[in-house]
């Protein structure tokens, strides 16, 4: 039984990290990447994504399993609908990004700042996800500390996941600053996949799934 269990947790593990690259989460990291100075900024932008992702997942998704409930069709794609939203956000904000010189005191506050947004971001992503976590994990185990254990596994794949992705992606944004035309090219393109993806997103949801329709009801 305990076997089975670890067998289990192992699944969990590859799935979280299988989950990590799905493309609305490339996409948004992408944009927040291209900013990046430094290689090692790249691998934290993944991290601090990982543990907003796993937080949310964790309490919305033990939240649902303890009082035995489960979202709508409405509520989860309304909030699948909110990371189309943010993609279109993220997208316009990186195609109009400026690159400034600041102070070194104001370099690390913005540094802050900015590992705390991203934090947020992997929060709504989390968000968007918590239903279909709340599925697997209730099909994979049986108890409620089962279900905590799995999904913190799970959310610890993704954050590797994510961490190991951030910095593949991070080296051709990194290693191009000293091109600033290059670099803007990049970071421009980045953008606009995310402007372009989320505004798909959006469409797929809300035209095809029916997510308008379910609003108007």
């Amino acid at each position: 039984m305990f076997m089975s269990f670890i067998s289990v947790l192992f699944l969990g593990f590859i799935l979280g990290i299988k989950h990590s690259i799905e493309p609305d989460h490339i996409i948004a990291v992408s944009t927040m990447v291209s900013k990046s100075k430094k290689l090692s900024r790249s691998t934290l932008t993944g991290v601090f994504w990982g543990i907003g992702h796993t937080s949310t997942l964790f309490i919305v998704g033990m939240i649902l399993v303890v009082m035995k409930g489960e979202l709508s069709d409405k509520w989860a794609m309304s909030l699948e609908f909110l990371v189309g939203i943010m993609l279109v956000y993220l997208g316009m904000k990186s195609m109009l990004f400026i690159k400034k010189i600041d102070s070194k005191q104001n370099k690390k506050s913005s540094e802050r700042s900015s590992l705390i947004k991203i934090t947020i971001i992997g929060f709504i992503h989390g968000l968007a996800g918590s239903a279909a976590m709340v599925l697997l994990t209730m099909s994979t185990v049986s108890s409620v500390w089962q279900c905590a254990v799995y999904i913190l596994i799970f959310g610890t794949g993704t954050i590797i996941g994510m961490l190991m992705f951030t910095t593949i992606i991070g080296i051709p944004f990194v290693y191009s600053k000293k091109s600033r035309g290059l670099n803007r090219l990049l970071t421009q393109f980045a953008g606009s996949v995310s402007l372009i993806f989320g505004i798909y997103y959006m469409y797929n949801l809300g035209i095809t799934e029916g997510l308008f329709h379910l609003w108007a009801q």
